[in-house]
């Protein structure tokens, strides 16, 4: 099966733009569910939208993919969404003409076949531009690999290293042109939020305790969950932790003792199904402090510019933990000296699955300092150039 699937108006519609653009191949490999697919579907959109580009994203598994995109029809092998077309990545690769520019994304390994055609285009001189996009970083060495050239031991092929970053120097992170405004927009519309709530079967803040803080809880299993949850119920003030499905279950299930209702003390649980993208935004722009993982919800989180608790992917031999403690000095390096050893502490309990540390009350009494120092980063963080833009760039100068 092939673009005979397409519906036939998307078809032409994506085949009419493809005339008039490049060609972009990107391809994801579905590791931890919905992080890489997420970051590739956010700039396989955005590479469509704002940069005009004909984009093919190859996925392994689209029915992790249709998670975040419920439109998704995970029986064809070719598709096309939001401008963008869809195709299953599968085992044979088929017989495809490579694009202009090919993007691996978080060292997923091009297909042999798909490698071979690529080295048969740059023999004809058509050498495609080849991108290892790799995972997000505030290491300092990221800067001096940023763009290195890699040539291939036994083809006429030259693969590029594409750092994602938070400082000049990187790839940047992604960050749509009108993300800031449309994010200022829905905090400073409180009946926008409310609609938001309701949308979600959920009170309106309006029908709640004034004081009570929302929570978005999405993390990798943890047992340190349990004991977030025992200070929430213990907490002079209410709260409101809202959870996506299938995250944190079994940390639910031990505190709440298989109870079908999640509320004990001051805290309530409520289960939410997963949402599309922009939906998700939404949920990180509505509550008071967001626990992420990864690196999607992550990037996203800081763009809400709220309070935020990492839980960053667990790797081999504490690999992570550079790359949580990087980030950890220079997030803080603009906080007060309080707020900050207290960040540290909770993250880093938070990341070693340890009931240890200040606990969410030592975290939580920085409310205030911790809100204004989101904002700050959002605002310094948005004055550098995002990812796609900084894609493009370099590819077109690589073409």
């Amino acid at each position: 099966m092939g673009l005979s699937q397409i519906p036939r108006e998307q078809h032409e519609q994506w085949h009419e733009g493809l005339q008039k653009a490049p060609r972009w191949d990107l391809f994801c490999t579905v590791v931890d569910n919905y992080g890489d697919i997420g970051v590739c579907w956010r700039l396989a959109r955005q590479l469509a939208r704002e940069h005009g580009l004909a984009v093919r994203l190859w996925v392994d598994h689209l029915p992790s993919f249709r998670r975040i995109c419920p439109t998704l029809d995970v029986g064809l092998d070719a598709q096309v969404q939001s401008g963008v077309e869809i195709r299953r990545w599968t085992a044979p690769f088929p017989d495809v003409v490579p694009a202009a520019v090919v993007i691996e994304a978080f060292a997923c390994n091009l297909p042999e076949r798909y490698i071979a055609a690529m080295a048969a285009q740059a023999q004809d001189g058509l050498r495609p531009v080849w991108i290892n996009l790799e995972y997000l970083s505030a290491e300092a060495w990221v800067v001096g690999c940023h763009g290195l050239a890699s040539p291939h031991p036994s083809l006429p092929l030259v693969k590029h290293f594409f750092f994602p970053g938070f400082v000049p120097g990187t790839g940047g992170v992604l960050r749509e042109s009108a993300l800031g405004e449309e994010r200022r927009a829905f905090q400073g519309n409180v009946a926008a939020q409310e609609d938001f709530w309701r949308g979600l079967g959920l009170p309106t803040r309006g029908a709640r305790a004034p004081q009570e803080s929302r929570l978005s809880l999405f993390c990798y299993p943890n047992p340190a969950a349990a004991k977030l949850f025992a200070e929430l119920a213990a907490s002079p003030a209410p709260s409101l932790c809202l959870v996506p499905e299938g995250v944190a279950s079994e940390a639910i299930a031990g505190f709440f003792d298989g109870a079908s209702a999640y509320q004990r003390g001051n805290l309530e649980v409520r289960v939410l199904p997963f949402v599309e993208q922009a939906q998700y935004d939404r949920l990180l722009w509505a509550c008071d402090c967001n626990f992420v993982r990864g690196e999607d919800s992550f990037v996203r989180a800081q763009w809400a510019a709220r309070p935020v608790v990492w839980h960053i992917y667990p790797q081999d031999e504490e690999a992570h933990q550079r790359k949580l403690l990087a980030f950890l000095d220079l997030y803080c390096a603009g906080l007060a000296p309080e707020t900050a050893a207290d960040m540290r502490e909770f993250w880093l309990a938070w990341n070693h699955q340890l009931a240890v540390g200040p606990g969410w009350t030592g975290l939580w009494r920085h409310r205030a300092g911790l809100q204004a120092h989101a904002d700050r980063w959002a605002c310094e963080l948005s004055k550098t150039t995002g990812l796609a833009e900084n894609l493009v760039r370099f590819c077109a100068g690589k073409l």
